[in-house]
């Protein structure tokens, strides 16, 4: 509770709370300058904002030379620390836990019986977005489906990046924050493949014919869990 309370009164400044969604989104080490350039503040109120941030390890930094002289630079970017507010309390990682356990208890039946949840969850959170206004996936064009899927997976915490090849046969995707990272760690296989599903649920929610490919993995050590959607048209 401690935690909460220092974390809320962190946050309750409109510039801090910003200024954190802004490095969430940015997927890279930020600056006191970069900060400073984007809020119009001086970089000294930018220093005091991110240390405060860091104060509750909201943030982490590091100094590293800039490789042109002078002094090195302090770069600032998210930390792994999970940051969870509910009122009153709620333990869902736990809840998590204890239904993955459960269904891993019950050897590879229950594992499929997960995988199958996890690609119907995925559908729910596409037609959850195409509800309102009420569409229909026949309806929509590709750029049309490609912001539904944007806005689904912003929703579920991804923090998604999307590029297409110029004949929109090839979606790269990258996942730069994993909302099941924590259990993902302990169990890592099950986890991972559940996830892959619930993705395959969400992407073959809007397009008929398409092939989701595992490239990188975040859990095994890479900035971000990446994959290619094969679209046929």
């Amino acid at each position: 509770m401690e935690q909460t309370l220092k974390i809320t009164g962190v946050l309750s400044d409109p510039t801090r709370y910003y200024i954190y969604q802004y490095i969430t989104k940015q997927h890279k080490d930020v600056t006191v300058q970069e900060i400073a350039d984007n809020f119009d503040i001086h970089p000294n109120v930018a220093r005091l904002h991110l240390s405060k941030l860091e104060d509750v390890n909201m943030l982490v930094s590091e100094t590293k030379k800039t490789g042109k002289g002078g002094r090195p630079s302090r770069l600032y970017r998210l930390s792994d620390d999970v940051v969870e507010l509910n009122f009153p309390f709620r333990d869902y990682k736990l809840l998590a836990k204890i239904s993955m356990m459960t269904m891993m208890s019950l050897g590879e039946e229950g594992k499929k019986a997960l995988y199958v949840t996890g690609k119907k969850l995925g559908a729910e959170l596409i037609d959850q977005e195409m509800s309102s206004p009420h569409q229909y996936k026949d309806e929509l064009n590709f750029d049309q489906k490609l912001t539904i899927m944007r806005n689904a997976a912003t929703i579920a915490g991804f923090y998604p990046e999307f590029e297409v090849n110029n004949d929109q046969t090839i979606i790269y995707f990258q996942i730069y924050n994993c909302p099941f990272k924590e259990l993902a760690e302990e169990h890592t296989e099950t986890v991972c493949s559940m996830h892959v599903e619930f993705l395959k649920g969400m992407f073959e929610s809007l397009f008929d014919d398409i092939k989701l490919i595992e490239k990188e993995n975040m859990i095994a050590g890479c900035d971000s869990c990446t994959y290619q959607a094969l679209v046929a048209h």
